[in-house]
């Protein structure tokens, strides 16, 4: 088909590991890992690399673990890291852009830049982004610490780390500050829907991820290559200890990894010019990107229905059905986000297509906001491998709180535009659930998760007072309601809340 010049496609990928216990580990920067990956996404394009580097007019990093919150990184970092990798591969990109904080940012950002590349704005963009927290492990307490500061001239497009309406004095002081605490609660409102009780829950979350350690086990880039049972993933042992309920440790994201992904896109005539050759080039048939509501404005905690509509979205823009994909990458951090597409979209679980193609983040690894770049590499990999198959990535960021899709294949497709700020607007304006702050009285619990820190067990209840039907966040080292949380099934369980100036506590009635 002739194609409008301006049309972007996906020409290169590449992905870079190194695992602590692998004999060439050389505990490498976020900026050195990042670049091994762009040097891939550049060889494997097919074309001149230098000239390819050359051509780079965009540049988009997405925000390393360690530059994501407040804390300086104890070994240092790049001033602009998205052209300190720029300069390693000898590219002077005219752009240089560091994404906010998720894991909606890889997909995200790739497709903004192919639809910079449709609008004639840029020609040839670079996507990156990489996480060295297994760097970090391995230098803690050690004297002779490296240094990776590096100070590199050039602009630089900050687009802060984008935590409004993720955080807030309210939850904080009601222990929700790790991803584990505040999925779990996600978790526990879902397995309310289901009618399930604790054990067989905890069941149903193994069996969906015991597929995910065969791909795992498989992928060279995995940062654990192990396959593992059902009753491997959902025994609690001292390797497999409690995290937060309803999570065992082998059911949480992966987090110290060394691991970094890249995508090369161009336009239709830069690929010709360049001469990459044609049956590298991977088209994005669909995209959208939404946000959910605030977490506690949520009607349902176990749900997050902006991720369904986003995945419906990018699908209508391809022009295909959910049956059309060949293949699926899920983001996978807990298995709640992965449910709540299957939920929304009527895949089964166990679909034979499966939904990952990594082995997803508790056993490939990439706790982080990159974890979907390598998603894209293996899904890119798959379609030019089945020409003419449709790939779907959904990379989800927050705490269920925003989701990108692509949907990919070789089959060549003009750009088209979706309608993510209609829908976005739609969903800005559905109702939201009360909430009240400071709540006193008789209660019941909606859902509920128990810290652990340092063997102090704190439970965090999200629950309805009976006076209004509101919500509240409360604490509980309440012995009796502890043992509740972690031993029985405590969904619906009357309790009482009183407020403090230091938040609420919760015990039973």
């Amino acid at each position: 088909m002739s194609l409008d010049a301006r049309t972007p496609v996906v020409v290169g990928v590449g992905q870079a590991a190194e695992r602590i216990d692998d004999a060439y580990y050389r505990a490498m920067s976020a900026v050195e890992l990042a670049a091994a990956g762009a040097r891939a996404a550049l060889d494997d394009c097919g074309a001149d690399t230098a000239k390819v580097a050359a051509s780079i007019d965009t540049v988009a990093g997405v925000r390393q673990f360690e530059i994501s919150g407040p804390a300086q990184p104890v070994l240092g970092k790049s001033n602009n890291y998205p052209r300190s990798v720029a300069k390693r591969i000898d590219a002077d990109p005219a752009r240089a852009i560091l994404e906010i904080v998720g894991g909606q940012g890889p997909q995200h950002l790739i497709t903004e830049l192919a639809g910079e590349i449709a609008a004639g704005r840029s020609e040839v963009a670079l996507v990156f982004g990489s996480d060295a927290t297994s760097t970090s492990r391995y230098f803690a307490g050690a004297e002779n610490k490296p240094d990776f500061s590096e100070t590199v001239d050039g602009s630089l497009e900050d687009r802060g780390h984008g935590l409004e309406g993720l955080i807030s004095r309210y939850t904080v002081i009601h222990g929700l500050v790790d991803a584990p605490t505040q999925y779990a609660l996600l978790e526990n409102a879902r397995r309310a829907g289901t009618g399930l009780g604790p054990a067989d829950y905890l069941r149903q979350m193994g069996e969906l991820f015991a597929p995910f350690t065969r791909v795992a086990a498989d992928n060279p880039f995995a940062a654990a290559r192990v396959e593992r049972s059902v009753e491997e993933l959902i025994t609690v042992t001292e390797s497999n200890r409690m995290i937060s309920e309803p999570y065992p440790r082998l059911l949480v994201a992966r987090d110290q990894v060394n691991q970094d992904a890249a995508a090369l896109l161009m336009s239709v005539e830069a690929a010709r010019n360049l001469g990459v050759p044609q049956e590298n080039w991977v088209y994005l048939h669909g995209h959208a990107d939404l946000q959910e509501q605030s977490l506690l404005d949520r009607p349902d905690l176990g749900h997050a229905p902006s991720a369904v509509t986003a995945v419906r979205e990018a699908l209508a823009v391809a022009g295909i059905g959910v049956d059309d994909v060949a293949t699926f990458d899920l983001y996978s951090c807990f298995p709640v986000p992965v449910f709540n597409i299957c939920d929304g979209m009527g895949i089964a679980p166990d679909d034979p297509r499966g939904l990952t193609l990594t082995g997803g983040l508790p056993f490939f690894g990439g706790a982080g906001n990159n974890y979907s770049m390598h998603g894209i590499a293996e899904t890119v990999a798959k379609m030019r491998s089945a020409p003419g198959q449709f790939g779907l990535v959904g990379a989800n960021g927050g705490i269920m709180s925003k989701y990108s899709v692509g949907v990919y294949s070789t089959t060549p497709v003009e750009w088209k535009p979706d309608r993510s700020e209609q829908l976005q607007a739609q969903i800005d304006q559905a109702p939201t659930q009360p909430v009240t702050e400071l709540a006193d009285g008789p209660a019941t619990i909606e859902t509920y998760t128990v810290r652990r820190d340092n063997g102090r067990l704190t439970g965090i209840i999200a629950g309805r007072l009976d006076a209004d039907d509101s919500r509240f966040l409360a604490t509980t080292e309440d012995d009796d309601l502890i043992a509740l949380l972690t031993e029985a099934d405590p969904l619906g369980q009357a309790v009482s809340v009183r407020s403090f100036d230091y938040g609420n506590r919760c015990a039973l009635r």
